[in-house]
């Protein structure tokens, strides 16, 4: 049986086993998927030991410091500095960026386009990968942060310009106003258990015609509820969640997922966080 996993720390309660296991059974594919927490200082030495499997995702904090000891990476995984999936093909490993194609197919999957004015709320990792892709679609970005975290947002927007040339604007969360044709979450805000927390007031949000959310638990969280009162095109962040690692899947195993296929997995792991 082929071995996959999930290396990060904490884990916590993950769905990327439950995730895995069923784009497995539509491929037919003989395989198991485990949990391997690796604490930060512990990673130089586990490295050797992640070759038992034939390929793993990777999760916070270790996205960015895999890299290292990495053989090679992708295209997108070297433009955002981040790997969420590593192949290994006979001891080679190889990272990649599936959070991206995953952002981009539930984005498509909610009839959802990258373009026009553009808000992005938050500075992190995912945050990064979601400024990098809406402007690489060629909107115009407004990242929002908080005050505490305009420096990380500005090195977002100049690293945006050495490496595309492009223009992003940066304010504070509190200098947001008038509309926009999209509004990208990628803040913990409105996660289990702080789940009356919005990211932006009501008022602001009923102004985005399209909003994105990366959190999934709740999978209707306040933001959410807010774009849906006013008639906006919505998602969570679980059909990302489930499409990168179906995009995992399509490297380990050279397939490929029709959105029907993944829909259906959507669904089971939406019955599993109800119940979980």
């Amino acid at each position: 049986m082929k071995k996959f996993g999930l290396i990060g720390y904490p884990l916590g309660h993950s769905m990327s086993p439950v995730i895995h296991r069923e784009l497995f059974k539509i491929n037919k594919i003989s395989a198991s998927y485990e949990l391997e927490e690796i604490h930060p200082d512990n990673l130089s030495g586990r490295i050797s030991n992640l070759k038992k499997y034939e390929g793993f995702n990777v999760t916070i904090p270790h996205k960015t410091e895999i890299i290292p000891f990495l053989d090679g990476l992708s295209e997108r995984a070297e433009l955002f500095g981040a790997v969420n999936t590593v192949a290994n093909k006979n001891g080679v490993l190889t990272g990649y960026n599936t959070d991206c194609f995953g952002f981009l197919r539930a984005m498509d999957m909610a009839g959802i386009t990258l373009e026009g004015r553009a808000l992005l709320c938050g500075s992190g990792g995912v945050s990064r990968m979601f400024a990098f892709e809406s402007v690489m679609a060629g909107a115009q970005l407004t990242i929002a942060v908080r005050d505490a975290d305009l420096a990380a947002a500005n090195n977002i927007k100049s690293e945006i310009k050495a490496k595309l040339d492009k223009e992003v604007r940066v304010i504070t969360l509190d200098q947001v106003e008038g509309d926009y044709d999209i509004l990208i979450n990628g803040t913990p805000v409105g996660m289990f258990p702080n789940t009356d927390s919005c990211v932006l007031p009501e008022k602001q949000v009923k102004q985005c015609a399209a909003v994105f959310d990366a959190v999934y638990n709740p999978l209707e969280t306040q933001l959410i509820k807010y774009a849906k009162q006013a008639g906006a095109r919505c998602s969570n962040g679980l059909p990302m969640l489930v499409w990168q690692a179906a995009v995992a899947q399509e490297i380990w195993f050279d397939v490929k997922f029709t959105a029907q296929q993944v829909s259906k997995v959507i669904r089971i792991t939406e019955r599993e966080l109800n119940e979980s």
